[in-house]
C-alpha cells in the first residue's frame, strides 16, 4: 500500500548566522539533514517541530513562520512505498530547558557507525557547502532557498 510520510523540520540560526543541522546514522546510512522528524497521528505540524526539538535537543523553541512545504514528488529514501511531504518552519530558541547528552561537532559524521540511530549536531554557515552537505533532495531545495533569501 502506498502512503504518505509527513516530516516536519526546524530552521534555527545561531548568533553567527549559522544554521543547525544533524548528522545521523540510520539503517546503515549516513545522512545530514535539518533537525526534525515524523508527524505523529493526532499532532499538528507546529506541535511536531516543537516536540522534535525538545526530544532531540532539550530546547524549547517557537515557530516564527512557515518557510516551505514540499511542492514536488519525492519517494522516501527508506521505503519506496512512501511519498515524503516535508514542512519547514523558521524557529527561534526560547530556552534550553533540559540538559541532554547532546553532541555538537565541527566534523561531519563524528559518531560511531556501529551504533545505529547515532546523532550529532553541527552549525553550518549559509554557503554552497550547505547544499553539498545535505543528503535529501527536499533539504537541498530548502538550502537553495535559504541561500537566495540571504543574498
Amino acid at each position: 500500500m502506498k502512503t504518505f510520510n509527513v516530516r516536519v523540520y526546524g530552521l534555527l540560526f545561531n548568533e553567527k548566522k549559522e544554521i543547525l543541522v544533524t548528522d545521523e546514522f540510520i539503517n546503515g546510512i549516513k545522512i545530514t539533514k535539518f533537525p526534525g522528524g515524523g508527524l505523529e497521528f493526532g499532532e499538528g505540524t507546529i506541535d511536531c517541530v516543537i516536540r522534535e526539538f525538545m526530544e532531540e535537543l532539550g530546547w524549547n523553541v517557537a515557530v516564527t513562520n512557515h518557510f516551505y512545504t514540499t511542492d514536488f514528488f519525492q519517494i522516501s529514501a527508506f521505503n519506496e512505498d512512501k511519498q515524503i511531504i516535508s514542512i519547514y518552519y523558521s524557529l527561534k530558541l526560547i530556552d534550553k530547558s533540559k540538559e541532554l547528552p547532546i553532541r555538537f561537532t565541527e566534523v561531519k559524521f563524528d559518531f560511531d557507525e556501529s551504533n545505529n540511530d547515532d546523532q550529532v549536531f553541527r552549525w553550518l554557515p549559509l554557503n554552497k557547502n550547505l547544499i553539498d552537505d545535505l543528503t535529501f533532495p527536499i533539504d537541498k531545495r530548502v538550502g537553495e532557498m535559504l541561500l537566495l533569501e540571504g543574498s
